[in-house]
């Protein structure tokens, strides 16, 4: 059976091909299927070839092969009034390639991910691009490009197709952070460098299309100068451009900067695209200031006998607060030589606070003049030194505290025998008045006496006994009484000190022994009966041991026990 393809067009390229195909056979067209050969188009199933999808070129040929189990044939579509052919094309040549032959793409881009940005007509070899590219998510291609015949036999290839995506400026310079920050030393000399500013561009850095210009478009304040900093266009490396004089931190209107730094790329011509980012600059401090005292001189009254801080010394320094070249230290470089004065650095104000470490006596000295120095944590640079302003005479007063009596030895230590007469005489307490400015008298009184053994004379501080005194009795520790006494001056507004008397007691044979244990416990069928005792005294040595034990006068005991020594114990 011979069967018949014809073809009636009519052509709109802009959006579609509309084509009736009418293919005849004797079967009825039983069974009949079509393949065409460029692959954004085909046969409907009302005999219509129609476009898959939108198209603005189709190429100028296109092959139909209509098949069923009776018949098999093809025909040619002539395009004709196809628009000029995108230079987004390439044709793939096969010398001698005949009609009957198809092309075939394959790769990544054709028929791999990303699936369908390259398309190649079949018949002619045209390779066009379907899909927008973006060299910055893949700048190259790499395709095979085979030739079969309809049959599908390959007849030449597979090539490769290598195809490079040409950069266009489509992305903007664009700074890593919004807002940088650094700082320069305040006087550092001209071209001194504060920071670098870098920008990245994603276009093809071999192009001018990534090759990227730097520049300071503004600067806040703008005093002294408008132009104060120089951003190197290429490197990014801001410097500065004032005077080292100029660039004075106590002088300028602020401590800190900033400037809008714009990145344009295509070397900077007004054609690139921008980035923009600003970058903030502290001018920091060096120590070119010394610190100098409010007043020459400071004075303050001092209780004597006290401590705590005496007067605040207050400083000025035109440098940074927040840095070693503001914070002050404090030294006393004349005028105590006892070491009764300390002064330290207040962290919150900067004083220096003059403190009593030892007590002031008024009655030794009632004046002293110190000389104070201050200086900075931080040294001061070369051409700027310590004035006479960083020295201050400080005049301290000490005023007259009426003192409590002082005890003079303390403790007072005597040695007495235990149970000597009542009445006897023990000790001679020894008090002193500090005020010896003053015309006061002293009193004593007893403060603690835990035995109630003593009294003391209020005028004369002679101790007596009052009691007798027990070396056996629970207040005395290791063979010493201990008892506290006070002395009371009649000052305005009296004072008190006290003092401490230990008494060594001797020991006096005052106690008789005993045998210990005192009652033991014996059965009376039991043979061979022993009970081990031992002699005990309260008195200490020679008034206690050795002892002797011996059995009682009752009559016939000494048939019954026997006592014999063992060691220091006895057998019973």
């Amino acid at each position: 059976v011979s069967p018949s393809l014809s073809l009636s067009l009519s052509l709109s390229l802009s959006l579609f091909l509309s084509l009736t195909v009418f293919f005849d056979d004797c079967a009825g067209n039983e069974g009949l299927a079509f393949e065409v050969s460029h692959p954004d188009f085909q046969v409907d199933e009302e005999m219509n070839l129609v476009a898959r999808r939108d198209m603005m070129d189709s190429g100028t040929v296109m092959f139909i092969h209509g098949v069923n189990e009776q018949a098999d044939d093809m025909a040619q579509v002539d395009i004709v009034g196809a628009p000029p052919r995108s230079p987004q094309t390439l044709r793939v040549m096969s010398p001698g390639m005949e009609n009957d032959h198809i092309f075939h793409m394959t790769g990544s881009g054709a028929d791999q991910d990303p699936k369908g940005v390259f398309t190649i007509n079949r018949v002619t070899g045209e390779v066009s691009v379907s899909q927008e590219l973006d060299r910055e998510a893949i700048s190259s291609y790499t395709l095979e490009v085979s030739v079969t015949d309809l049959s599908g036999k390959l007849v030449e290839g597979p090539v490769a197709l290598l195809v490079d995506v040409n950069d266009q400026n489509d992305n903007r310079p664009i700074f890593k952070e919004t807002r940088y920050a650094g700082e320069v030393l305040e006087g550092s000399p001209t071209g001194t460098v504060v920071m670098t500013m870098t920008a990245e561009d994603a276009d093809d850095p071999r192009l001018q299309n990534a090759v990227l210009r730097y520049n300071i478009v503004r600067q806040s304040p703008d005093k002294p100068s408008p132009n104060m900093f120089y951003i190197n266009p290429e490197s990014g490396n801001i410097v500065t451009v004032i005077s080292p004089t100029l660039l004075d931190r106590e002088t300028l209107p602020t401590t800190q900067y900033e400037l809008e730094i714009v990145a344009q790329d295509m070397k900077g011509r007004d054609v690139g695209l921008t980035g923009t980012a600003t970058a903030t600059i502290t001018i920091t401090d060096k120590n070119d200031h010394a610190p100098e005292f409010t007043h020459s001189l400071f004075q303050a009254n001092v209780d004597e006998g006290s401590t705590g801080v005496a007067v605040n010394l207050t400083v000025d320094d035109r440098d940074d607060p927040a840095t070693g070249a503001w914070r002050a230290i404090y030294s006393i470089i004349n005028g105590d030589p006892t070491q009764n004065f300390e002064i330290q650095t207040n962290p919150d104000n900067n004083e220096g606070m003059l403190s009593v470490v030892k007590p002031l006596d008024y009655e030794s000295v009632v004046f002293h003049t110190l000389l104070i120095k201050v200086e900075n944590e931080d040294p001061l640079v070369p051409d700027v030194g310590y004035g006479s302003s960083s020295t201050a005479t400080v005049h301290i007063t000490v005023l007259d505290v009426n003192e409590g009596p002082v005890f003079f030895p303390d403790p007072l230590q005597v040695t007495k025998m235990e149970n000597i007469p009542l009445g006897s005489f023990v000790a001679l307490l020894n008090a002193t008045d500090p005020d010896v400015l003053q015309s006061q008298s002293i009193r004593f009184a007893v403060l603690r006496d835990p035995a109630n053994w003593l009294s003391v004379n209020p005028v004369r501080g002679t101790v007596n006994t009052s009691a007798n005194l027990d070396r056996e009795s629970p207040y005395v520790h290791d063979n010493k009484y201990t008892a506290i006494f006070m002395a009371t001056d009649n000052g305005n507004r009296p004072a008190s000190g006290t003092g401490t008397l230990v008494i060594h007691l001797e020991d006096y044979n005052d106690n008789a022994p005993y045998v210990h244990p005192s009652v033991v416990r014996v059965c009376e069928d039991t043979k061979d009966s022993v009970v081990i005792v031992g002699g005990r005294d309260r008195d200490i040595h020679p008034n206690a041991g050795p002892f002797k034990i011996e059995l009682g006068k009752q009559p016939g005991l000494e048939k019954t026990w026997k006592v014999s020594r063992v060691n220091s114990e006895f057998r019973l």
